[in-house]
């Protein structure tokens, strides 16, 4: 047993521990909350709604962490179990080019990690959201959502891999920059087709016909100086209950989406409101901020694979006896977010920041009561927990919690008043 593997050994412990040990502490915490609606709420959600919201919540988590188990399991099978090295053994033996077998090895170890995930979405779809009211969706649409997934994944992602794979061969010591430029020049492209070409693949998207809703909203678009390429209703009902609204695109191709659930959940002044929140993060340039952030971490996770892929160590101690490129492309991907398991609660932290920034640029351009009012029967007919525990929503919450989001409104009006 090498260094790097006792090391990977000991960081693997600590980030399934601590997901566990979290996951743990939210069902107590919340299971111990359920029997009455927070004193916020009170006069606004009824106990039912609050302790299906309990249950919910608790039953996803448990299956959140069988499947965090079957992950850790699979990881390691793949791993120090040598399956990477025998799925990439097995591919060599044919007279392939190099970069082709390289390519088939990969496009078959993430076949196997979707087919193992399937159970679970099964699962969730059909067992959990059934149960709670909120599937709609039926095993001939399930399947069809998952193969064009695969499909584009495997389609659009192998070229993009083969890509990246020849400039890691071609380039030289600084191939990881080149790579870097071509992921984020891919990334930008998907963000700019995936409303028009990616979007309408899974779901309708329908112009919101004329009336005093998309009066009120075009009303809202030009007193923020927003430019979008319409207003658009997508047909969510059709796999599920759960309601929705965000911008999507770049540039000159951004589209207003609202799902149909939520048209019919809340009012205009509601639905003004939580548009005004998703043109908040407009305004207040949050996508450009996490587009940056996100380049940045993805020069950084380039150069310091371009590091470690002339490491031995780096293969030997993760069980893979084949040092391609392709394979040490693969194990990044699959070990680095081991590694960085700590840093969940720093880009959480950031995002419910911005989520303040949008709250607060809402209640300048709408009601704040209509956004309270409108969040609050999100939360219900969602079934959100109104009482998540605290150290578990600093990990996995990019929203703040109910009960603070809600505080910051109420407060952020009464200055304004």
């Amino acid at each position: 047993m090498t260094t790097f593997t006792v090391i990977f050994i000991i960081a693997l412990t600590l980030s399934y521990g601590v997901q566990f040990w979290l996951a743990l502490r939210q069902k107590a915490y919340v299971l111990s909350h359920r029997e009455q609606v927070p004193a916020a709420f009170s006069d606004r959600v009824s106990l039912s709604a609050h302790q299906k919201a309990a249950d919910y919540t608790i039953e996803k988590s448990r299956l959140g962490d069988i499947d965090s188990v079957v992950g850790l399991i699979f990881l390691l099978l793949l791993t120090l179990g040598g399956g990477i090295s025998l799925v990439f053994e097995f591919w060599s033996t044919f007279d392939l080019s190099p970069l082709l077998s390289s390519l088939i090895a990969v496009a078959n170890i993430f076949l196997l990690m979707t087919l193992v995930e399937i159970p679970f979405s099964l699962y969730q779809t059909f067992v959990i959201e059934e149960k709670f009211g909120f599937n709609k969706n039926t095993l001939p649409q399930f399947i069809k959502d998952q193969l064009i997934s695969f499909t584009l994944t495997m389609g659009i992602g192998l070229p993009i891999m083969a890509l990246i794979l020849w400039v890691m061969d071609s380039i030289g010591s600084l191939w990881w920059l080149y790579a870097w430029l071509i992921v984020m020049s891919f990334s930008l492209l998907m963000s700019w087709l995936f409303p028009t070409v990616i979007a309408p693949l899974f779901n309708k998207f329908t112009p919101m016909e004329d009336g005093s809703l998309k009066e009120r909203i075009q009303n809202l678009l030009s007193r923020c100086g927003f430019n979008s390429q319409g207003i658009f209703i997508m047909d969510g009902s059709k796999r599920s209950g759960h309601g929705n609204a965000y911008f999507t695109g770049l540039g000159n191709n951004k589209r207003i989406v609202f799902f149909d659930t939520l048209i019919n959940s809340l009012d205009e002044d509601e639905l003004e409101a939580v548009l005004a929140h998703e043109l908040g993060h407009f305004k207040r340039k949050h996508v450009i901020k996490m587009l940056v952030a996100s380049s940045i971490m993805t020069l950084i996770s380039f150069a310091v694979l371009g590091w470690l892929i002339t490491q031995d160590w780096f293969f030997d101690g993760l069980g893979v006896s084949i040092h391609s490129n392709a394979a040490a492309l693969l194990l990044f991907t699959l070990v680095s977010p081991v590694f960085t398991t700590f840093m969940q609660p720093i880009s959480a932290y950031f995002q419910r920041q911005f989520e303040f920034e949008a709250d607060d640029f809402a209640t300048e351009q709408a009601q704040g009561s209509k956004m309270i009012s409108g969040l609050v029967k999100l939360y219900e007919e969602n079934a959100s927990t109104l009482t998540p525990d605290p150290l578990y929503s600093a990990f996995h919450y990019s929203h703040p919690p109910a009960a603070i989001r809600i505080a910051h409104i109420e407060a952020k009006m009464q200055s304004a008043g």
